[in-house]
This record gives C-alpha cells, structure tokens and sequence, in this order.
C-alpha cells in the first residue's frame, strides 16, 4: 500500500519489497513540504530502523559464509503521523490511502478504526481518501492513533495487513498565558538595597512549547517602576530603587505583565498584580514634640495616684517601637514621682509614690527620658534612640483634717488608781496655715464604761472609773480631734492602754477539798494533794506557801508540807484512825502569795475516816466522804434521798386520780343557755317525760329572743338571782298586773327581734304559783349546773336534779 501526495513522493522501503508483498500507496494533501519532512523525520525506529536491522542480519549470514542467497521476510509496517491544524472547522482531506491491488475498480474496501474513527475521520471506502470532519483542539487531544485495512469485496479477504497511523493535530496560537499561585503577596525590609529578591511569578500556556513560538513567554512591568523591576524570562521581582521608608509608603501594588509569542504582535498577553509590604526596622528613634509638661495634684492625693501622662513619638512599630521612660532625679527633690511605660499605648504614666504637703512644697521640676528597648546600629547611632523632655508638677492646697502627733498611743497603769489621775495626753494640729484650734473628745462606742475621760482643750486623759485588771486588762479608746471652725474637719486616733496588775486578790484553794483517811492509815502518809489559785498576774508567776493556823498546841493528827512548787500535801501525824474514835477532823489551811504586801486566806477542810478497800479507795467514793462531812451516817443520808422520791410519786398518783375524776364529772355537767337579761331566769319549759315520771326535760332551754354578748355566770351569782325569785314568786300571783305585763313585753320583743329561735322552742308560759312550802322547783341552783355559754342550747339528754325536801322548807333553808 502507498501513501502519496499531489508531488507523487513514493516510500522507498515499499518499492523495496515490490517482489515479496503489495506495496501501498498514499497520497498525502499538505500545505507544504514541511510535511512530508516531517513524516519521515520522525520515524526513528519505524521504517529506517527495519532496514539497518535488515542490512545486519544479512551482514551476519555474509560472516558466517552462507552461498545461500536468503530472501526478505515480510514486516508489518506501521505508518507514522498525518497531520491537521487544530481549530479548522471546514472538513478536508487529510492524506489517501491506496493498495497496489487497486485497479480502479472498486474491488476494495478500505476500512478505517481506531482513535475518532467514525466521529473525527472519516475514510471512503472506494478511493482511501481520509478526511477531518471536525474542528480539533490540540490542548484537549494531541494525536490519535488509528489502524487502516483493505478487503477485498469479492473474498472479503484483506488484500494487505491491517497498517497502524498516527495523525497529529498541528498547534496554533489559540491559549493566553495564565498566571498560577495568584494572588501574590510578598514583604521585604524596609531600607533593603538594590537587586533585592521581592518575589517570583510563573505563567503557563497550554499551546505546545515544541511547535513555533506559540508557548514561549516574556515578563515585563507595567506599573511599580522604578521601585521594582522584574526579569524577562524568570518572572524573578527584584529592587531597583535604595532606601525605601516604611514610614512614608508601607505597600506597593506591582503589575506584572507576560506574554506568549516572545513578545512579537499577534499574541496574546495577561497581567497580575503582587502586593509588596515593607516590614519595620529600627531606623527611628523616640521624639517628644513637647520640651515642657504641666501637670497638678491636690496635696491629699492617695499613693499611687496617676499625676499624668507622656508620650514620645517613634515612627517604627511593633517591638520596633516600644520604648521605657525613666525619671531623672529631681531637680528639686528625689523619688517623690515614678514613672511607668504603659505597654499598650507606650506612654509614660507618671505615679505619685511619697505624700504630699503643700505647707511643705508646692511644686516640683523633675526630667523625664525615654529609650528604645531595641536599636539596630546599622540605620542610627545609638544616641539617636533617646530624647528627653521637662516635667513641672504643681501641688494644690486642700483643706486638711488635723495631725496627730503620733499615729498610735500605748500607756500601761496600775490598777485601782484613784479616779481623776492622769494617764496621758494626746496632741493633735492643724497643718494648714490657718491653724484653727482643735477639740478633742473620746467614741463613746469606744469608751462603753467610761472608764477614762478626756479634757477637749489640751487632750489629757484622766482615769473616770476604778479600773480592775482581773476584769478588763485592756483599753482601746479612739480619741477624736476636731476643728472648730470652717468645715469642722476631724481625724482620730487609737489609744492602747493596758492597765498593769497590783496584789489586790488573796490566793484561793483551787477546788473544794473533800480529803478523807481510810482507817489504818501509818503516819506520815500523804492524804490529799492541794493547789492553790489567784486571779493575780504578777510579772515574775505566782508563788503560794501553804502552812497550818498557829496554834497553842501541835496538831498531833495532820500537818501541811509545803512542795515548793506551788502545791502541797496533808501528812497523817499518827496511825491510830478508827470510825469508833472519830469519823472527822477540820484542818485550817493557810494560803499565802508572794505579793507585797503578801496577801493570805484560810480555808477550813473536813477529813472524813473511812473503812477503806486493800487498795487503799474508800468503797462508796465521794458520797460517804460528803455524808461524813454533813455529820450523818449513810443510812441517814440515803432515808433523807428516799423520803422525796416517794413523797414525788404519791403526788404524781393523786393528780392523775383527781384528772380522772374531773373527766367522769364533767360528762354528767348540764350545758345551759344564757338567758337575755330582759327575761326571768327562772322562765323554763317543764315536760313530761312519760307515764309516771317526774322528771323535768330540759331537752329545749329558752333560747334569747335577741342576741347580746355571752357571758358564763359565777355560782354566786346564779344564786342570788335565783333567791331573788323565789321571794318575788310569793308576791305576785296570775292576776297581777306585773306579771301580766311581763308576758305581754316578752311576746312584743318576740314578735319584732328576726334572731328569735322559731315558736316551738318556746312551748309554755306557766305560773309556779305562790306560797309553796316547797319553794321553787327549778333546777337552776344544781349542784351540777354550770352555765357555759359556747355549748348548743338544746341537749337531748332529761336531767333529774335533786330539790329541796318538800316538807318542812323554807326559803332560808333552800339549798343551791
């Protein structure tokens, strides 16, 4: 098979084997001979290398003498690239394909697959023509690789072996050069010198490096000179100007441009743009723009007060900046001031470190300096890195309350002195210049037992109460000095005075003695051990002797032996202690201290005998001592303990029996009604309460036809009211008119009161009648009625209450 062109350009290699295969034929349709060079110069191990490798084996076969004249095998052949500019959308014919079978006739049929076979190319299966049928784009695809066959129609035989191709599609300028790693953003020192390096920009094309000048690239600046340059083929960003200040520009804005092409016209082009930040250096030192500061504080200023602030300039930043102030000394006084770097704002913060008094001084002159805690010697020198300035403070006056001479006072006094003694003084003075007199006087609240009292002239203070050390040791009084005129300022002061011990107490046994002797007890024994108490606090301890009352004769049964340590203990004399003889002896005590003068008491102990146990303890402890010391025997004692035990518990009995009987007597109690006071107490309904019954029902008790406060009736009086009746009973019959009018009123009141109780309650109004040797039957005067007024005014229950004897009665002698 041959490929040809318009220029008939055969391949050798297939003229070659003209005797041993068919040969193919293209015809290849190029813009130009360029083309065709290229096919075959880009054929480094396909045709050409067949041949040198043909030439060597019949090289080997000539060296080993071989007569034999061997003929070529035959090679599958492999067609390199055809080629199609990209981005050409008219469709065209691309190169032909034709074998040496071809006879015109149209017996063969080419078939074509591979890479865009059918969709990019297209072959005419009668002439072999191959043909682009779309527009390509080389930086989406570079070649394809394709295989052509011929069969012949008739067999359907292939005429020559299936032959593979590659078509390359040609690269035009059709990419702008694209900038990577945008954006960019670069720093460099300030003051930094010529051809330093600021950054590096790449550009890429997509076009191919290899064909023409379509990807070859060219840098150059279009906006950031004369600061800055960039290289033509590196993209490198250098310096090209000295000394740049931070301080007066901090960022530049670089543009860089790049094109493809080398630069010629007809390319294409794309910019980008670095931003360049100068960083800091120390090339600035700290400046005050002010030589003189003012500034003024009222005398009373508290420590630590913030008199003001300065400030020095510096044109660097961040660690480049900060700077420390210090205060020289004092042109007129030292250390009155201190200063302090403010490590936000890089102020000085001028502090008042000692009190101020305008009677004193009234203003104060001091210089003030501030440094760079950092200076690079390389941009200043190093006394360019400081400056100073003056500083004039003012100290105003302020209306001051008065001064104590001293800020605390401490007396010490004896006790007991005198009232009216002098203890001390206080001395207290204006420090204004107007020095205006001053009064002084204690805190009561500090004084609650005006023990001391104070003159408001000169301050003395003199002793108001006895004092007594054994109860107050201390006295904290708060003295308070006041002026007496303008604003009436005062301050105070604490006086600390201890009031100081004196001999005044007698030394006492420390607890009550109950000493005893058990009966056999050798002479010399110890028998109790004594201490001894003072309420005293002398500076040098307590000291206390112990030694028996003098007595005409030796105490032949006990002596004291004094320990020397504040103690001592009582000796038996003799061994002949028995119960029989004697159950107790007293011994007089003498206690003295070492005060002076010395002070003594006596205390007298009883020593009770005791039947004692082997072990020397008495068998029932302190309760037979305490009897022995009473004078009783311990039967007596424990008859007196048993005595009130049961005397306790016959009371106990007889209350619970006396509550149980008031519990039984009031069940059986009559709860009546009060009556209004308009109507007779002795107004009640009698029933009867049944065959043969005399029993009196007082189920239903008048209730009051109008309510009125209740009130519960003494006994008393319920029987004087009740005589009251009985003798009038005697007097006033049914005709009377009294007695008439009575029940007239009553029926009125009943008629007009709306609180009454309905009519049934009030069933009958009766008349006794008069002259009954009986007297009255009502039951009012009972010996168990009580009227309670907040109990219900009917009770359900008949009461049979005892009268008075029928016969023989008279009005006196009628019980209630």
């Amino acid at each position: 098979m041959n490929w040809s062109s318009d220029t008939s350009i055969n391949c050798p290699l297939a003229m070659a084997r003209a005797e041993e295969m068919h040969a193919w034929t293209v015809k290849m349709s190029t813009p130009s001979v360029l083309a065709v060079v290229t096919v075959f110069s880009m054929i480094p191990g396909g045709v050409l290398s067949d041949t040198r490798a043909t030439q060597g084996l019949e090289a080997q076969q000539l060296a080993q003498g071989s007569t034999i004249l061997h003929r070529r095998l035959k090679r599958g052949w492999i067609w390199k690239q055809l080629f199609v500019p990209e981005e050409d959308p008219t469709p065209r014919v691309i190169g032909q394909l034709k074998s040496d079978s071809d006879r015109g006739e149209f017996s063969i049929k080419y078939i074509l697959s591979g890479e865009g076979a059918g969709d990019a190319f297209q072959i005419d299966e009668y002439s072999g023509e191959i043909r682009a049928l779309k527009k390509l784009d080389r930086e989406e695809k570079a070649f394809y690789i394709l295989q052509a066959q011929a069969i012949n129609r008739k067999t359907n035989e292939p005429e020559e072996p299936q032959s593979e191709f590659i078509i390359k599609v040609l690269d035009i300028n059709d990419n702008v050069p694209q900038f990577q790693n945008e954006p960019y953003v670069s720093s460099i020192p300030e003051m930094s010198p010529i051809g330093t390096t600021v950054a590096q920009v790449t550009a890429t094309d997509a076009d191919d490096p290899m064909f023409g000048n379509n990807a070859k690239l060219i840098y150059s600046i279009l906006q950031g000179e004369p600061y800055f340059s960039v290289q033509p083929k590196t993209g490198i960003i250098v310096t090209s100007w000295p000394n740049m200040d931070r301080e007066a520009r901090e960022v530049y804005l670089v543009v860089v441009q790049v094109k493809d092409m080398l630069g010629l016209s007809g390319g294409y082009s794309s910019s980008t743009t670095v931003t360049v930040s100068l960083t800091d250096v120390n090339d600035n030192g700290p400046t005050f723009h002010q030589h003189l500061y003012t500034f003024a504080i009222s005398e009373n200023a508290a420590l630590g007060t913030t008199v003001g602030k300065i400030m020095a300039q510096d044109g660097d930043i961040g660690i480049n900046a900060k700077m420390t102030y210090i205060l020289e000394e004092d042109l007129e006084e030292n250390s009155t001031f201190i200063i302090q770097t403010d490590p936000l704002t890089q102020e000085g913060v001028i502090l008042l470190a000692k009190p101020l008094d305008y009677e004193s001084k009234t203003r104060y002159v001091a210089a003030a300096e501030a440094f760079n805690d950092h200076v690079d010697t390389r941009f200043l020198a190093l006394d360019e890195f400081r400056d100073r300035t003056t500083l004039k403070i003012v100290v105003e006056d302020v209306d001051e309350p008065p001064a104590f001479l001293s800020p605390v006072y401490e007396w010490k006094v004896p006790e007991n002195l005198a009232v009216g003694t002098v203890v001390g003084s206080v001395s207290a003075r204006d420090t204004d210049r107007v020095n205006n007199p001053i009064r002084y006087s204690i805190d009561k609240r500090s004084d609650a037992t005006k023990a001391f009292k104070i003159d408001p002239n000169n301050g003395t203070i003199a002793v108001a109460k006895a004092l007594d050390r054994e109860t107050t040791d201390w006295h904290n009084v708060t003295v308070e000095a006041k002026e007496t005129t303008q604003n009436h300022l005062s301050s105070s002061v604490v006086v600390f005075i201890k009031v100081l011990d004196i001999n005044d107490n007698v030394p006492r046994l420390a607890r009550d003695y109950h000493p005893y002797i058990c009966e056999g007890t050798q002479a010399g024994e110890l028998i109790q051990l004594l201490s001894a108490v003072d309420p005293d606090d002398p500076v040098e301890g307590h000291h206390f002797y112990f030694s028996m009352v003098p007595e005409r004769h030796i105490n032949p049964n006990f002596t004291i032996r004094d320990n020397q340590d504040n103690t001592a203990g009582i000796v038996a004399r003799r061994s002949t202690f028995t119960r029989k003889d004697r159950t107790q002896y007293l011994l007089p005590v003498v206690v003295t201290d070492s005060g002076s003068p010395a002070l003594s008491s006596t205390s007298t102990l009883t020593i009770s005998v005791c039947s004692c146990q082997p072990a020397g303890h008495c068998p029932t402890g302190g309760v037979e001592a305490f009897a022995l010391s009473m004078g009783v025997s311990m039967q007596t004692l424990l008859g007196f303990l048993v005595c009130p035990v049961t005397l306790i518990a016959l009371s106990v009995l007889m209350l619970m029996v006396r509550r149980h009987r008031r519990k039984q007597q009031e069940g059986l109690d009559v709860e009546v009604k009060e009556l209004p006071e308009t109507i007779s107490q002795k107004l009640f309904y009698y029933g009867e309460t049944g065959a043969g019954g005399v029993g009196l029902d007082f189920s239903q008790p008048v209730v009051p036809l109008r309510p009125h406060p209740r009130r519960r009736l003494r006994r008393e009086d319920v029987r004087a009211s009740i005589r009251m009746s009985l003798r009038e009973s005697h007097l006033i019959g049914p005709e009377d008119e009294v007695f008439g009018q009575f029940i007239l009123d009553r029926l009125a009141e009943a008629d007009q009161d709306p609180y009454v109780s309905p009519f049934d309650c009030l069933r009958t109004y009766a008349y006794e009648g008069s002259g009954s040797p009986t007297g009255s039957l009502s039951s009012l005067d009972s010996s168990t009625l009580e009227i309670e007024p907040d109990q219900p005014v009917c009770n359900p229950r008949p009461y049979l209450v005892r009268l008075t004897p029928w016969q023989g009665g008279v009005e006196e002698d009628t019980t209630f």
